[in-house]
């Protein structure tokens, strides 16, 4: 495979930046902190790098509220240090892939404040939704994602959509204003290095002209505004801005739907190259589960040859130690679980059984940052020191997505555990607990049955074993046996989770209750915990070379 198509098989590598490293003591993540840890990544062995948002942005949500694409928010840097770390980033052999919001701006983006102030009936407001209400109400009944009305009315009495927060008023892809503008700003980070972008909110853009009302637990079809077919107009357009790059560049997509066969329309040759697999991320530690939605990706992404990708974990969801470690594994929007029982022991060894599960895949993976370290969701932040808004815009019905957030441990015994400079001036912008001190990537560098360490051997063997993707940092390791992406299950007993890639790699995982016995196997390449006498232990995973 050529480094055109890198990613493929990449494993790529989840940066929120306002919680990775504080390297000027703001209490704030930035691309300074960033950089510092630039040789860490790449010792982790990830291929690519993604970056949250790290636009100038008024922070409502997080940056996703995005006042110029051209410019880098200054908590974050400027975008001379943005240049230097996709560089830097490069000279590492780390591709770097960065956010694009499609749906929506900020509400302090030179377009709205325009449209505003010039008033009803202005072509300034056809780049986004202005309506009259329905006398004192809202123009339609829609709901923010955020919770409460999607409309906001301003002194003038006309009202504004936003899917999410107030502070997000979504943009009315009928303008041709709007096209143009981001056709512009994929240019303007390409141009800059950038190797792909990931797209937010990715079936959201195209809305229903009329804004119909309608009841959101029978919607209808099409959807007012998920997954309409005018959205893949969208991004085609996109793809014909990357495609005339050398090498092109890659368009990821955050793409939310349960139907495998509409995901699969945005990964045709003409539109996105891969998008996130959120019915995985969803899937409950269960072997009939995981075995239904692996074949439901692989049979969904070979009409359109587009790669599967796997993930456990992001930026908007409950850390999967803790989801594993609960009597019900599954997650989703609908039935978030914060504060009911956790067992974080059993978490961390389904964690790293299902580490080896992802990485064993053909595809490619995510991980999101801390995950390597493995961090639990931290649930009890007070209540007074929460920053997301589903937690506001909800009066505290939902808790927010604050305890995946929270800032990663580096070093020390204490907080900020090296996040921040020791003579710091301010605490990190979400409570570290104390609990992490043997979780930092320090403490666990040296240990070789970490977690840490667990994901650096993996990565390698991976490259070694299993990808086809030359490594541009090193020379040194062996060829893959074989080119064969092929994917085979073995027959066992339904408890366990077992299959071949490659022709001589076998992946074996016990989910049952009782130890089971390997298969056989040459070799031992990796397992995610201690064999017991040739067994394998409940809740884990072993790599087997099986042949030439």
């Amino acid at each position: 495979m050529s480094q055109h198509q890198w990613w493929r098989d990449a494993v790529i590598y989840q940066v929120y930046v306002r919680s990775f490293a504080d390297a000027n003591g703001d209490g704030v993540g930035d691309l300074a902190g960033v950089r510092q840890h630039l040789p860490y990544l790449a010792e982790l062995g990830v291929d690519a790098l993604w970056f949250n948002p790290w636009y100038a942005s008024p922070q409502a949500d997080a940056g996703y509220d995005v006042s110029d694409y051209r410019a880098i928010d200054p908590l974050f840097g400027d975008l001379s240090s943005a240049s230097a770390l996709i560089a830097e980033a490069h000279e590492l052999g780390l591709k770097v892939i960065i956010d694009v919001v499609p749906n929506h701006v900020s509400d302090q983006h030179p377009w709205f404040v325009e449209a505003v102030a010039a008033g009803p009936g202005s072509p300034l407001r056809d780049r986004f939704w202005f309506r009259p209400g329905r006398g004192d109400l809202p123009p339609n009944d829609w709901q923010s994602v955020f919770g409460g009305p999607a409309w906001t009315q301003v002194a003038d009495g006309e009202w504004y959509l936003h899917l999410f927060a107030p502070e997000q008023p979504d943009l009315n892809w009928t303008s041709p204003d709007v096209a143009a503008e981001h056709s512009d700003v994929l240019r303007f980070w390409f141009d800059r290095g950038a190797d792909g972008v990931r797209i937010d909110s990715a079936t959201m853009p195209a809305k229903d002209p009329s804004l119909a009302d309608f009841d959101p637990a029978d919607p209808p079809l099409p959807h007012p505004y998920i997954d309409r077919d005018a959205v893949h107009d969208i991004y085609r357009s996109w793809r014909a801005v990357a495609d005339t790059y050398e090498p092109p560049r890659a368009l990821i997509g955050e793409i939310w739907l349960d139907k495998p066969d509409r995901l699969a329309l945005y990964l045709r040759p003409d539109e996105m190259h891969t998008a996130f697999n959120f019915d995985y991320l969803n899937c409950a530690w269960d072997p009939k589960a995981l075995r239904h939605v692996i074949d439901a990706t692989l049979e969904a992404h070979a009409p359109v040859d587009a790669p599967a990708t796997w993930v456990l974990s992001n930026h908007d969801v409950t850390r999967h130690v803790t989801r594993y470690g609960r009597a019900d594994s599954s997650y989703g929007h609908a039935l978030r679980q914060h504060g009911t029982s956790v067992d974080l022991s059993l978490g961390a060894r389904r964690a790293r059984a299902a580490l080896l599960l992802n990485l064993a895949l053909p595809g490619s993976v995510y991980l999101y940052q801390g995950e390597e370290l493995g961090l639990e969701e931290v649930e009890d932040i007070p209540n007074g020191l929460r920053q997301d808004p589903i937690f506001h815009r909800t009066g505290g019905r939902d808790i927010g997505r604050d305890g995946c957030r929270v800032p990663l441990p580096w070093s020390g015994d204490q907080v900020p555990f090296g996040f921040s400079p020791d003579d710091a001036a301010a605490s990190p912008w979400l409570p570290q607990p104390a609990t992490w001190a043997g979780r930092t990537a320090e403490a666990q560098a040296g240990d070789p049955n970490s977690m840490l360490s667990l994901y650096r051997t993996a990565i390698a063997l991976r490259r070694q074993h299993l990808t086809t993707t030359t490594d541009p940092r090193s020379s040194s390791l062996p060829s893959p046996p074989s080119s064969s992406p092929l994917f085979e299950w073995l027959p066992t007993d339904p408890s366990l989770l077992a299959f071949t890639r490659a022709g001589s790699f076998t992946f074996l995982a016990n989910l049952s209750d009782q130890p089971v016995h390997l298969p056989p196997h040459d070799e031992i390449l990796l397992a995610s915990g201690p064999l017991l006498a040739g067994l394998v232990p409940p809740d884990t995973a072993v790599w087997l070379r099986t042949g030439a």
